[in-house]
């Protein structure tokens, strides 16, 4: 895993998150949007073994269905989103083309 794709790994799952575990996922993977996408999925795992919402009388509630809904959009933004070990990707070195047609504005007798 280079530089690059550990920054992109940190900033998706939060600087606190251990880089020795991240490179050894990593290895197993070899992807770092599958790296990213197995810690939410084991995050959001945790969230839904406990209960959501607990509540004591007159004292607390707490409710964790929120902090789910986070996890589940930030799932779906790495996976809808770039990383940086996409196929074709300008920075390992791909190149992208891009053609247009040219049609007149108006047409002339």
């Amino acid at each position: 895993m280079n530089e690059f794709q550990r920054s992109w790994l940190l900033a998706q799952l939060g600087p606190d998150t251990d880089p020795a575990d991240l490179e050894r996922r990593f290895f197993r993977l070899r992807s770092v949007r599958a790296v990213a996408l197995e810690v939410l999925g084991e995050r959001r795992a945790k969230l839904l073994a406990d209960p959501l919402k607990v509540t004591v009388d007159g004292v607390v509630t707490m409710d964790l269905q929120e902090n789910l809904r986070g996890i589940e959009r930030q799932i779906d933004g790495v996976r809808q989103g770039p990383a940086p070990d996409d196929p074709g990707d300008v920075d390992e070195g791909g190149e992208e083309l891009a053609t247009t047609g040219m049609v007149a504005a108006r047409c002339y007798r």
